[in-house]
């Protein structure tokens, strides 16, 4: 059955719709509402066409929030004769095309939701096996974008529960290639194999998933769902836990950069932007972080009823302009300490992005240099504050306070009259298992490298030179292997077991004899590469070029 399986991927590989490889259909990752978080079930044709009406009185179309979709529980419990799928009449008494018509002729695009099971996690009917008919109904109605979840997967034909999500999605590809004009595809499959999802395995089958799916369509969700408002149907707020939600979906996006580019973005999930427990600090670093990010910024809220500070800084022109830069650079850590969290990205002019937020429960201050920014110390520059629209001149460090949970964002250039910013790459290495940073040891005559907590120290910090020469702030010296031996040893570019390179796989590979950099119980080591293996799958500072 496994050879089977193998010609049935092989046969569904073809296809003309977009993804990371032709971005035409998302250059830049997707903006507009989604009912989820906020509303769960309780939706109808109202909550859209006030939706609607509100986006563009507020600004937010304007501003670039130009999608609309609906989620789970639009459907009836059964399809037609024809076994397609229809739409709840009390709940939609117009009809979806009537509302597709509604939202398209005010700007926006219209989406909807399945699921990849033979149910939706509402327990409506789903697509598996229906993909076709499901795909033109869906394109009869109008439709431009499609979520599609994987919720009761029915395991078919000898597949693996892998085997089937990868074989259902990579169909969906197939079928949706052949319509007229593909939707945008937001798939759920990473997040059926996040670490959360399945506590007692490995990452591998998530990594696995997180390759497959950006070759499908245009984002993916990869791990929990963002904690929803309300689980009862009268919408009666439920507080706690939902800060913690936010930071658990920020820590699994910053260990899945190396994926994203333009085409595909990974998607932490929704803005929850009238929880009454969140500070307004709180959720503008939501806002910061996934426009850092370049994720998609997709509300969930009652947009009627938004206050004229949330609407200021959600059409942020300085941030919706990062999180849209051309690039499409998803922000990587520089360092993290427990409390404060540095980050930083390319933008497409040529500056350099600088995303601060303060984890701890109390008020922080802190300096960053600016070669942990990879740039040059002895050089001039200009830091705007995005959020206040101030320009401040930079020399050798910038100095930033914060309250608790908030979180400053900066776009730094050159002083006027200079070229672009000449930048190393330079971050954090951690293995995004353990998540662990690699670290420069000094504790015995040489130096070595092992894997500790991360804590921010300039043994923490590397550079990786365009020449793949890696090495960490604290010393001169470069990443070596000798005899599967990682050590730090005098930098030469000659040398080939001192130039690394890095892939989508996570794999940091030795140009010496192919070993890959693994996490040892003791010491970083250097072995022969696996596949997705846990303890050799590593994200890096942005900015390094992809091998693969």
């Amino acid at each position: 059955m496994a050879t089977l399986t193998s010609l049935l991927l092989t046969a569904l590989a073809v296809s003309v719709s977009a993804t990371v490889e032709n971005p035409k259909t998302q250059p830049t990752p997707p903006m507009g509402f989604n009912n989820w978080a906020r509303f769960m079930c309780n939706l109808n044709e109202t909550l859209f066409v006030k939706t609607a009406d509100a986006m563009v009185s507020k600004g937010l179309l304007a501003a670039g929030y130009d999608n609309i979709n609906l989620d789970d529980c639009w459907l009836l419990r059964e399809r037609n004769a024809k076994k397609e799928l229809q739409w709840d009449p009390e709940l939609f008494p117009h009809g979806i095309p009537w509302l597709a018509d509604y939202l398209h002729t005010r700007g926006f695009k219209f989406g909807i939701y399945e699921n990849a099971g033979n149910m939706t996690c509402g327990w409506y009917p789903g697509s598996q096996d229906h993909e076709e008919i499901d795909a033109k109904t869906f394109e009869s109605w109008g439709v431009d974008y499609l979520k599609l979840d994987g919720c009761h997967m029915d395991l078919q034909k000898g597949r693996s529960y892998y085997e089937e999500f990868e074989y259902r999605y990579k169909l969906w590809h197939k079928v949706m290639g052949n319509l007229k004009k593909p939707f945008i595809f937001s798939q759920s499959a990473p997040a059926y194999f996040s670490p959360n999802f399945h506590l007692d395995k490995n990452n591998t089958d998530w990594y696995r998933t997180m390759e497959y799916v950006r070759k499908n369509g245009e984002l993916a969700r990869h791990s929990d769902d963002i904690k929803v408002y309300s689980t009862l149907a009268n919408q009666t707020f439920e507080p706690g836990g939902h800060w913690d939600s936010m930071m658990n979906n920020y820590g699994m996006e910053v260990r899945l950069a190396r994926y994203q580019s333009c085409g595909f973005y990974n998607d932490p999930d929704f803005l929850t932007i009238d929880w009454p427990d969140l500070s307004m600090d709180e959720k503008k670093t939501h806002f910061a972080l996934w426009s850092s990010f370049s994720a998609p910024l997709i509300l969930s809220a009652w947009i009627p009823d938004l206050k004229k500070e949330d609407i200021e800084y959600l059409t942020n022109k300085d941030i919706i302009a990062v999180d849209q830069d051309a690039l499409c650079e998803q922000a990587t850590l520089v360092s993290q300490d427990g409390d404060i969290d540095v980050l930083t990205k390319n933008l497409a002019n040529g500056d350099r992005l600088l995303t601060v937020l303060n984890r701890s429960d109390k008020t922080k201050s802190t300096t960053i240099s600016l070669t942990r920014l990879g740039l040059d110390s002895s050089g001039f520059y200009k830091a705007k504050d995005l959020w206040t629209g101030k320009t401040s001149s930079v020399k050798k460090a910038i100095e930033v306070k914060l309250r608790t949970h908030q979180t400053t964002i900066l776009r730094i250039s050159t002083s006027e009259g200079k070229n672009n910013l000449t930048i190393t790459p330079t971050g954090q290495i951690f293995n995004t298992f353990s998540l662990n940073c690699l670290t420069e040891s000094t504790s015995h005559s040489s130096s070595s490298v092992k894997f500790t907590g991360c804590n921010a120290a300039d043994e923490q910090v590397w550079q990786i030179a365009s020449t793949g020469l890696v090495s960490p702030l604290s010393s001169n010296k470069c990443l070596s292997v000798d005899d599967g031996k990682v050590s730090l040893e005098r930098c030469s570019e000659k040398d080939k077991s001192q130039v690394w390179s890095y892939g989508v796989s996570g794999n940091l590979v030795n140009g010496a004899k192919g070993l890959c950099l693994e996490e040892g119980s003791k010491s970083a080591v250097a072995k022969k590469c696996g596949y997705d293996l846990d303890s050799q799958v590593f994200a890096l500072p942005g900015g390094v070029k992809l091998e693969n």
